[in-house]
């Protein structure tokens, strides 16, 4: 018998009765994949958004293993496809403010990668995302909404027929940011320990000092870790007859720094120059005692930077840009780092503007695993910027007026010296103004083990200015004092509201296990945000929680405690 022709009827019949059962059971699928989208976009800040970018993706034919993690796999997509259109538009935009723009366009980038990484771990995970992952991407993409603020600042002063436009690109791109945020908090590890450290996929050994730097750069990190703390005359480096007499130690320290030319470099700016970009491997900058009068930059491309001063007393860098005259605070910073894995230690930052130039910033770090060891920060108003990423400072001497530690960055101070100062007439100090702006970024200042305390002027005039542990420069901000010695300076209020009860009840500040004249909270606000904190709610401040320090500050050498 003649087979059937693939035209006749027979065949046509077959062949509409297989489409219509596909499509049937996609339909189906559908549905079922349509009520966990909505359950899933109905958690984000901009419900109706992801809805359209999920539901014109492929994410929409089926449910899959893991429907968090895939979905925010696609919104990422979604957030590079535009952010990508972001950057040509920043591009082509007027030549107004061109300081600006430039400040913008690397803040974006920044972003971009943040995105480009979190997309990555995303779409290399069938299953459920470890604790440690998870973390990363939330750090990243609160880094990436926090410099979409930070640009947005920038562009006020720009001119040009584009700058609506581009202000109103900006705002919609990153509403698929905060959007993707959103999801991956919402994702549950499967993973109860946290997995090894690995920073750009390589496993940290030994004594958790990367094993791909070279030999002689360990070494350094080593002994350098062995003596912190000797003073003005860097002794940690001279080397002793286990390490050759400290001949490989100098022989590591490539880039040396002399403010009366007797090394390589005159300034830390042209040392910086010098620096390779993009590298995996540490690049120390010795810097010699003296006083360098400059404004340092460490952009993003130059890795691994590590300031190496004869002692925060004598080593000093110092500027005096501030917003009085004409610079944006985010531009004012005496040094400015961008560069992720930046390292410092004996080395003084100061903007010395004084008080009535406003806010002048004596170091400004969006840069992720950055830390400071021994380092004095001087100035008066917003002196120490956290801007962005995770951050860590040990043993420092921390001095201004009106919100001297500001920022969104995961900060965490241990062991330091927080001194206000005699503000101008008028003025009150607050020590923090944390600048969380979505409440799934995990964020925050926490200060463990400080002591808050008033300088020789302020301690003479106790009653010339009142002095806070805070405010809120935005609605979700989040600071604690833990387990730390608050002096008298401190208003029995404790906090201070920034604009009537904004924010008052969405913050999150708290105090644990205090002490001091200033530490009794009996007196203290009466905000639905305020907390006098319980031991069960100080592990998500930690070291280990907050900026996931255990995995990474070993490498440093600097010492630092895990828990309270």
């Amino acid at each position: 018998m003649a087979a059937a022709s693939i035209s006749s009827p027979f065949f046509q019949l077959v062949l509409v009765l297989l489409v219509i059962q596909a499509a049937t059971m996609a339909t189906a699928v559908t549905h079922q994949t349509m009520d966990v989208i909505k359950s899933t976009c109905k958690a984000t800040p901009h419900p109706e958004l992801c809805m359209n970018t999920l539901t014109n993706s492929s994410a929409v034919i089926s449910i899959p293993t893991n429907p968090t993690l895939n979905f925010a796999a696609h919104t990422l997509d979604s957030a590079i496809s535009k952010a990508r259109k972001l950057s040509s538009f920043l591009a082509d935009t007027g030549t107004g403010g061109t300081k600006e723009l430039h400040d913008c366009k690397e803040l974006h980038d920044i972003s971009m990668s943040c995105l480009r990484r979190s997309a990555s771990m995303c779409g290399i995970n069938t299953g459920s995302l470890g604790k440690k992952e998870l973390a990363d991407i939330n750090i990243y993409l609160s880094a990436a909404l926090t410099n979409k603020i930070t640009c947005l600042q920038g562009l006020s002063t720009v001119t040009g027929a584009k700058k609506d436009s581009l202000v109103n690109y900006l705002t919609d791109v990153y509403k698929y940011v905060s959007n993707s945020l959103a999801i991956v908090s919402k994702s549950k590890s499967s993973k109860s320990k946290l997995p090894s450290t690995v920073i750009h996929n390589r496993r940290l050994m030994g004594e958790m000092i990367p094993t791909w730097l070279p030999l002689r750069d360990r070494k350094v990190l080593q002994i350098g870790g062995i003596n912190i703390g000797s003073g003005g005359n860097n002794e940690g480096y001279k080397g002793n007859d286990d390490n050759n007499g400290g001949t490989d130690i100098e022989a590591m320290l490539t880039l040396k720094v002399s403010a009366d030319g007797s090394e390589t470099y005159r300034t830390i700016s042209d040392a910086v120059l010098d620096v390779p970009e993009n590298s995996n491997s540490r690049t120390i900058i010795q810097i010699k005692a003296g006083v360098y009068e400059e404004n340092v930059v460490i952009p993003s491309n130059k890795m691994n930077v590590a300031f190496v001063g004869e002692g925060a007393d004598v080593t000093i860098i110092r500027g005096n840009r501030n917003v009085a005259d004409g610079w944006k605070t985010f531009y004012s910073a005496t040094v400015a780092v961008s560069g992720e894995g930046f390292l410092a230690r004996d080395v003084t930052f100061e903007n010395y503007a004084g008080p009535a130039k406003g806010q002048a910033v004596a170091i400004r770090i969006n840069a992720d695993l950055a830390a400071l060891y021994h380092c004095n920060f001087v100035g008066y108003q917003n002196t120490l910027y956290v801007h962005s990423f995770r951050q860590f400072y040990r043993e420092c001497n921390i001095l201004g007026t009106v919100d001297f530690v500001f920022g969104n960055a995961a900060a965490i101070i241990q062991n330091s010296n927080i001194i206000a100062r005699v503000p101008l007439h008028g003025q009150y100090n607050t020590i923090t103004a944390q600048g969380r702006d979505d409440p799934n970024e995990n964020t925050g200042i926490s200060i463990q083990r400080c002591s808050i305390l008033a300088s020789q002027e302020l301690a003479q005039n106790p009653d010339s200015a009142k002095t806070y542990l805070g405010r809120p420069w935005r609605i979700y901000s989040r600071t604690v004092y833990m387990d730390s010695l608050i002096e008298g300076l401190v208003d029995p209020a404790g906090w201070k509201n920034w604009d009537g009860d904004k924010g008052l009840d969405t913050l999150y500040y708290g105090e644990y296990a205090n002490a001091g004249s200033g530490s009794n909270t009996d007196d203290r606000v009466n905000w639905a945000g305020y907390h006098i904190m319980g031991y069960e709610d100080t592990s998500q401040f930690t070291v280990p929680e907050l900026i996931q320090g255990d995995q990474w500050l070993d490498s440093t050498h600097f010492p630092y405690d895990n828990y309270i």
